[in-house]
């Protein structure tokens, strides 16, 4: 499923990432790789704050979509 689907606070372990190759990339220079833990903090109108790699993320939620959880 796609990350706007995850439940907010429970970690999700990140499966695959679609779209572009140089989409996965900038994602993947964000800390989004596979095999990878992502929290979902909180959602606004489909745009996510994340916590991945003891970092927090603020992604789109067209980004968001391209990430499966």
């Amino acid at each position: 499923m796609p990350l706007t689907m995850a439940q907010i606070g429970e970690p999700s372990q990140i499966q695959r990432i679609t779209g572009k190759e140089e989409v996965k990339k900038f994602l993947e220079s964000l800390g989004f790789v596979v095999g990878g833990i992502v929290t979902v903090v909180s959602e606004i109108n489909g745009n996510l704050i994340v916590n991945v790699k003891d970092s927090r993320i603020a992604v789109g939620k067209d980004m968001a979509t391209k990430i499966m959880v």
